[in-house]
């Protein structure tokens, strides 16, 4: 078997510290009772309105539903899929959760939600990533179409708004599920989240993408508007959203279109609408559809004016295969509006196949970056696909003074001293002494500013989010500093989860069974879940009415969520 370390070790370094070590040893005997109750109860629950591939891809992905299943066990099922799984704690940046997913590595959170919030949490938990997930990767085509949403997510455009509010969810999920937290702590991170939620700002192309794969991987219906059934991880792995969703009355139900990114979404809140799809193929068509018109797919003065709007840094690429990664500040065009000239502002780094070029780190570009797009006047192809010794008979020699003349009127004048060549083409001129003026001779590069780098390319053909080489110019040096807290218990929640393990092993072994259900009904103040835990052991093995009903009485009292639970709890038993 495949050891966590191992799955880690096999990444690209700019992912290894997003990934955490599951401590199977740090799960409690009461998080194994959340996880077989809510397990057992969406099994139930399920039963008719999740899609059949659902229970078929849990048996073959290793989700059992006795237990907190180990990263190691799934990485074994998926391994067999073609894919892999790690752990990580909590929400991860947008790009970074894309690029595990367009790698084929699913990520798993390795917290279970908490005993107080076992109906609904607004945070990634273990039930969600791995019972929600990874059943549906037995599906060769869905697989395809999760991996190619994150191939498109990872080269996003976002913007500074995306990121501050991935900080502010990832802050409200973990003040929630903590029981350090006071209320002023979640109404603080509550009002966050809102604030920013009731910002008015241009959704970003990764937004939009981001809508696209809530309404679908998360909280995607499939069928048609009189049948349809689930496949939405989100949907899946809450107890109360996979029944509240199947109410056409109070959740409307829309035929997925890509008019679906129109449409945001609150985490915080059950969803009033949800989509559905026809097939897989149909969920492949819609998002194919969105990756024609990003930025990645089509290039331009267009995209690079999308990408000055988002303030991030993105990435730039050349025709010649140059990639030029940093905060777009400026985009000159002609008169019908192609890209002639570009500037970048703040650290930027030139890279070739996503491997920065020697020499041109973001220290060293680290005031910014311009150059030229286009063609030189009498020559026909692209300044890239000259050799040596054509660019020679036209008067561009390395040690010589050489005068550019572009289409656009850009000039280009000063000492050649240096090509780069990659793949039998031009992609990088060095010059010295080196003047570039427009044509109407305003100066857009001045011999005293240094050393001037050319970019060799008549073309802009991609735009992506995030820079080329992510371990040279890494977009998040280190996950964030908000990390799930560990729980604290008191001594009596410490007795009940002894009184838990016991319940267990009397369930696997059937030892016992007496006696511990005798001295759970002498607990006070006993956990409503372990009380459920005694009543199901109870029944058809404890010949003793009054246990029986003194349990049910006991779990009458309970109000709230902990009623709804049990009352679901009952349905599953036949006692209601």
């Amino acid at each position: 078997m495949i050891s966590q370390q191992d799955v880690i070790t096999s990444l690209p370094e700019h992912l290894q510290p997003f990934v955490a070590i599951q401590d199977y040893s740090q799960y409690t005997p009461r998080d194994h009772a959340i996880w077989r109750f809510l397990l057992h109860q969406l099994k139930f629950s399920l039963s008719r309105s999740a899609h059949p591939t659902y229970f078929d891809g849990l048996v073959k992905t290793g989700i059992g539903l006795e237990s907190i299943p180990r990263i190691e066990e799934i990485n074994a099922r998926l391994n067999e899929l073609g894919w892999q799984a790690v752990a990580v704690d909590g929400f991860l940046p947008p790009a970074v959760f894309m690029e595990f997913q367009a790698r084929k590595v699913l990520a798993i959170a390795l917290n279970i939600r908490s005993y107080e919030h076992m109906l609904y949490t607004p945070a990634p938990d273990i039930i969600h990533e791995s019972a929600g997930h990874a059943p549906f990767l037995v599906d060769i085509d869905y697989a395809e179409f999760l991996q190619m949403f994150g191939e498109l997510g990872m080269r996003a455009v976002a913007n500074q708004h995306d990121m501050d509010t991935y900080e502010s969810v990832r802050q409200l999920s973990i003040v929630k599920e903590s029981n350090s937290s006071t209320q002023a702590d979640i109404d603080s991170a509550q009002k966050r989240v809102e604030e920013l939620q009731n910002t008015k700002v241009l959704p970003s192309e990764a937004n939009l993408l981001a809508r696209l794969h809530w309404w679908t991987v998360e909280y995607g219906l499939v069928g048609d508007l009189d049948d349809y059934t689930i496949y939405g991880a989100g949907l899946l792995s809450s107890l109360s959203e996979s029944q509240g969703c199947l109410d056409d009355t109070s959740v409307k139900k829309i035929p997925l279109t890509l008019n679906a990114v129109k449409t945001s979404y609150d985490i915080t809140k059950p969803q009033p609408q949800l989509f559905i799809t026809e097939s897989c193929r149909h969920l492949s068509q819609v998002l194919a559809e969105y990756g024609h018109h990003m930025c990645y797919s089509r290039g331009g003065a267009s995209a690079l004016n999308e990408a000055i709007e988002s303030g991030s840094i993105n990435t730039v690429c050349y025709n010649s295969g140059l990639q030029v990664s940093g905060r777009i500040r400026r985009v000159i065009t002609d008169a019908v509006g192609n890209a002639i000239y570009l500037n970048t502002d703040g650290p930027t780094q030139l890279a070739f196949q996503n491997q920065e070029l020697s020499g041109h780190d973001i220290n060293y570009h680290a005031q910014g970056f311009g150059s030229p797009v286009g063609k030189l006047r009498t020559m026909e192809r692209c300044l890239s696909a000259y050799t040596v010794d054509e660019l020679k008979r036209h008067g561009i020699e390395i040690g010589k003074s050489a005068e550019l003349n572009f289409l656009s009127g850009i000039k280009v004048v000063g000492v050649l001293t240096n090509i780069d060549r990659r793949n039998q083409k031009n992609i990088l001129f060095t010059f010295t002494d080196c003047t570039v003026s427009d044509v109407d001779g305003d100066i857009l590069f001045d011999p005293s500013w240094g050393v001037f780098d050319m970019a060799i390319g008549d073309s802009v053909t991609s735009v992506f989010g995030g820079s080329a080489d992510q371990i040279k110019f890494p977009m998040y040096e280190a996950p964030s500093q908000n990390v799930t807290a560990a729980q604290t218990y008191d001594k009596e929640t410490l007795d009940q989860f002894e009184v838990y393990k016991e319940l267990r092993v009397a369930r696997e072994t059937g030892l016992g069974i007496e006696q511990i259900i005798s001295k759970v009904s002498l607990l006070k103040n006993c956990d409503w879940l372990l009380t459920f835990e005694a009543l199901e052991l109870s029944i058809g093995r404890v010949n003793d009415d009054g246990v029986n009903q003194d349990f049910k009485q006991r779990l009458a009292k309970e109000t709230g969520n902990e009623a709804t639970l049990i009352a679901e709890g009952f349905k599953r038993l036949g006692l209601s």
